[in-house]
């Protein structure tokens, strides 16, 4: 199946590189460009696309106002948010008001394609770069919470790996298992911990004490 792609970004130039480096990846179609988030709104709801690539920083109203009101829709269309700075505020807003994951604007083309089919899968795509500021900035010095006891041993491994950002063909090619016993595992952290997705996941495996800052 085609990925059908909008691009949503200020900058006309990004607009127009992003979209040429998607139109030379199998499997991808750019269906539509905006400039800002309500034009990104209104065009999810008549293109609907399965993955948005939004901007944070747009003039009228912005990538997180956006990425609510897209979700607010019901659409099944998912938000991967683009931004340039690792210790961007508005990225923790975008993942609340229901972004699927982050990824830096410099990220190699390869990356780029790569998370966009992530993200069109069903699976979140959190750049490790990005989850470590987010965790400093979010996550240490906030109260804790109980530990995670519940977890069995490979599921306490995968939640460890999931919170350093890597995607579930990465921990399955680290723990030498199929990527669908991965998605399986990951199901079951996020029911069991009470986790809306994997951003959320990230947070409390370093708020329970699971994961601490630099490992």
């Amino acid at each position: 199946m085609t990925v059908r792609v909008l691009v949503a970004d200020d900058d006309a130039l990004l607009r127009t590189g992003v979209s040429v480096v998607l139109g030379t990846a199998e499997g991808i179609e750019v269906v539509g460009e905006a400039a800002d988030g309500l034009r990104a709104v209104e065009l999810c709801r008549t293109l609907r696309p399965d993955v948005v690539l939004m901007d944070v920083r747009m003039p009228g109203i912005d990538g997180i106002q956006a990425t609510q009101r897209i979700v607010a829709t019901g659409l099944p269309t998912r938000v991967l948010v683009l931004t340039t700075f690792h210790h961007d505020d508005y990225v923790w807003g975008a993942l609340r008001a229901g972004a699927s994951g982050f990824l830096l604007k410099r990220s190699s083309p390869e990356r780029l394609i790569d998370a966009v089919l992530t993200v069109a899968t069903g699976d979140a795509l959190l750049d490790p770069a990005v989850t470590r500021d987010l965790v400093r900035q979010f996550v240490i010095g906030t109260p804790s919470t109980p530990g995670l006891p519940q977890l069995t041993e490979r599921e306490t491994q995968v939640l460890r790996l999931v919170a350093g950002g890597h995607t579930n063909q990465e921990i399955a090619d680290l723990l030498v298992i199929a990527e669908s016993t991965t998605k399986t595992h990951v199901k079951r952290i996020l029911a069991k911990i009470g986790a809306r997705d994997r951003a959320q996941a990230v947070v409390i495996a370093y708020r329970s004490g699971l994961m601490t800052p630099g490992t």
